[in-house]
């Protein structure tokens, strides 16, 4: 992207605080991960480290280590049409799975899924093998794998999964406004 894609702007707003009003509506508690605590200061929420720096499955495993509860909700900062009642869905199906993943046509979202902190292990074992793709232990984990068909009724504009990569992509945002 060339800048960092937590403080674009779309309709007038960061795509963090976009996020970020989901959350707070949300859930009790929020913990930010990533580097350079600093670019989070005016947001009075904690900020921690990467445990594993460089890739989404160590902010992953991060955010599981820190967390206070037994599952967390994690969400990418590039997702500018974040859809609240989809959080809400998934996280109503938590029982009985260690994680509760969209899928959609492009393949698994896992940076907008519910986690246990059982997935800590299979997590860890990957990350320390040098592997990072954010979904390839899975198979080591009980995973409620949410279809589109089913997100359908709550995802009507068809654009909750929508990120941003690259400045076209960003570009095309307006255009969805």
């Amino acid at each position: 992207m060339g800048r960092d894609k937590a403080f674009l702007d779309v309709a007038g707003k960061p795509l963090l605080e976009r996020i970020l009003d989901v959350f707070r509506a949300s859930f009790d508690r929020i913990v930010l991960v990533g580097d350079r605590e600093e670019r989070f200061a005016a947001y009075d929420l904690p900020v921690v480290p990467d445990i594993y720096p460089g890739s989404s499955l160590g902010g992953l495993y991060t955010g599981l280590f820190h967390a206070a509860t037994e599952y967390i909700f994690v969400s990418s900062c590039d997702l500018p049409f974040l859809n609240a009642n989809i959080l809400r869905h998934l996280c109503s199906l938590q029982d009985g799975f260690d994680a509760v993943v969209p899928s959609t046509e492009h393949g698994y979202e896992p940076l907008f899924a519910l986690y246990a902190k059982s997935c800590l292990g299979p997590i860890k074992a990957l990350l320390e093998a040098g592997e990072f793709c954010a979904y390839a232990w899975y198979p080591q984990v009980k995973v409620r794998y949410v279809s589109e068909e089913e997100l359908a009724h709550i995802n009507k504009d068809g654009r909750a999964f929508l990120n941003v990569n690259t400045p076209d992509e960003f570009a095309r945002i307006g255009e969805d406004l």
